[in-house]
């Protein structure tokens, strides 16, 4: 499967009891929306291998996983530390006017003036919104706001409209 198919949901970060359990560190939003996919490409010695999720649950404030044929400690300690991605066409589909993060990732960045800022090279999560990281010139951080600084996301077209104005940049 080719990397640019894949969207990265998580990390492999430990090791829990004896019986194959890991636990999993999360990127989706919720946290626990990686237990809605499956089956999990982990990226070992980069390489994606396919592994059929037999159980995932909340443990504290992180997540714990059992894969298919893995019954013991032993046996996933090779997966440690692993990238955790599925498929894009894993993702459903969302309603007009909603994005995926990944969706966002490379599109150029414009002000109502028409000038370039930039591409969006990731996405912050601060609580309050999350924040476009744009890099051109310099880097820019833009609050995700619709209506009020995200003027329009057209995705077709790769671009995304901001009320963002240059000596803000500087």
């Amino acid at each position: 499967m080719a990397a640019e198919e894949l969207i990265i949901v998580g990390r492999i970060t430990g090791l829990f009891g004896v019986k194959g359990w890991v636990k999993v560190y999360s990127y989706t939003q919720p946290r626990d929306n990686v237990i809605r996919y499956n089956p999990w490409l982990l990226d070992l010695e980069g390489r994606w291998q396919q592994y059929s999720v037999t159980e995932v649950r909340r443990h504290g404030k992180s997540l714990i996983a059992r894969f298919e044929d893995y019954c013991t400690r032993d046996q996933v300690v090779g997966i440690l530390g692993a990238d955790v991605a599925i498929s894009a066409a894993q993702l459903e589909r969302l309603p007009e006017g909603e994005y995926y993060w990944v969706d966002l990732i490379g599109l150029q960045v414009i002000n109502l003036q028409g000038v370039k800022l930039g591409a969006v090279d990731h996405l912050i999560e601060t609580g309050a919104n999350d924040v476009l990281v744009v890099k051109g010139v310099t880097e820019i951080l833009i609050p995700y706001i619709e209506a009020r600084t995200i003027k329009l996301v057209d995705i077709e077209r790769g671009i995304i409209q901001v009320d963002w104005e240059l000596d803000w940049v500087r």
